[in-house]
């Protein structure tokens, strides 16, 4: 019994942090509007922005073409 409980607490906290990532628009500088389901990642290196989209598609942008990053 207090191991199907704990396994209940377990998988209940694991589902909790999965709903508690954001969606962020973002825009470009030549108006085209993006919504990423997760914040995007900047690569200092490359300069470039990695998003996820709605689908679960990674995307990359330059880091010069994007005007605003947004949380939702």
């Amino acid at each position: 019994m207090k191991g199907n409980i704990m396994a209940i607490m377990v998988l209940s906290a694991a589902f909790a942090v999965v709903g508690c990532s954001s969606d962020y628009v973002i825009s470009t500088n030549d108006g085209h509007i993006m919504t990423t389901h997760g914040k995007p990642k900047k690569d200092k290196d490359t300069g470039l922005i990695s998003y996820k989209d709605s689908d679960g598609n990674v995307h990359q942008l330059h880091q010069s073409d994007v005007k605003e990053i947004v949380e939702k």
